[in-house]
């Protein structure tokens, strides 16, 4: 893989790394529950988590309990829910301000999953996700277009739809991965590093232009969204961190 022009950035003594789960460290499955995290994949985050003394940290839409079951037992810092929940390296949560999810919305979306075949409801609690990955036809622009109405009508400026691989997600207006990985930023251990953000859709772009910002490297895996680093899948950026390790071992 060639990292040449961007090796300065991929010393462990100067790195610190964000990572998006489903769709850049994951394949998508099917449904959320129908991906798993294999030995192999975790031992390499520890690895590369040690070398760079702990400043990895997984940036997802999935919430933190939900990362907490797929990359257990350990708990890393995370952002969770596009970063309306947070847990730094310390441990300590953050949670985004924000009003509940108005029940006129979950009803609504409720009784739009079950009218629509192949269209599942994934309810995180402070955000609601409408997959529509197994449907039969694509009907993103009529969801769009109905959740677009129900927010309008019922949040008041309190929800944001974010689009997504086959997804709209319904998240607290302000929380963004963006903001998330600034928060890490000014934090040890990830404090005075480099950063490494790679991601896969539309919800990381802001992250991009803040690693970027920070003299840092944006990495887009697959063909959604493009980076400083482009990588055709998730497999791809796991051999970028294992080349990485091997960069430490050679400095």
């Amino acid at each position: 893989m060639r990292i040449h022009k961007h090796r300065n950035l991929l010393r462990p003594g100067s790195a610190c790394f964000f990572l998006d789960v489903d769709g850049t460290l994951l394949e998508f499955g099917p449904t959320p529950d129908a991906v798993g995290v294999h030995a192999e994949l975790l031992q390499l985050l520890v690895d590369v988590a040690a070398a760079c003394d702990g400043a990895l940290a997984l940036i997802s839409g999935r919430s933190l309990a939900q990362l907490d079951a797929l990359f257990g037992p350990r708990q890393w810092p995370a952002a969770g829910l596009h970063g309306a929940q947070r847990r730094d390296a310390r441990g300590r949560m953050h949670v985004h301000p924000g009003d509940p999810i108005p029940d006129q919305i979950r009803d609504a979306l409720t009784q739009l999953a079950a009218s629509q075949p192949g269209v599942l409801l994934e309810d995180k609690g402070p955000a609601i996700a409408v997959h529509y990955r197994l449907a039969p036809v694509n009907i993103e622009t009529e969801l769009r277009q109905r959740i677009d109405r129900l927010v309008a009508t019922y949040a008041h400026g309190a929800l944001q739809v974010q689009p997504g691989a086959y997804v709209l997600e319904l998240k607290p207006a302000g929380a963004t991965k963006a903001r998330a990985i600034e928060q890490f930023l000014l934090e040890a251990p990830f404090a005075d590093r480099r950063p490494i953000f790679a991601g896969d859709d539309l919800t990381d772009l802001d992250g991009f232009a803040t690693v970027e910002r920070h003299a840092g490297l944006s990495i887009a895996v697959g063909p959604r969204v493009r980076a400083m680093l482009n990588l055709p899948s998730p497999d791809d950026l796991h051999a970028l961190l294992r080349e990485f390790l091997e960069a430490g071992i050679a400095a």
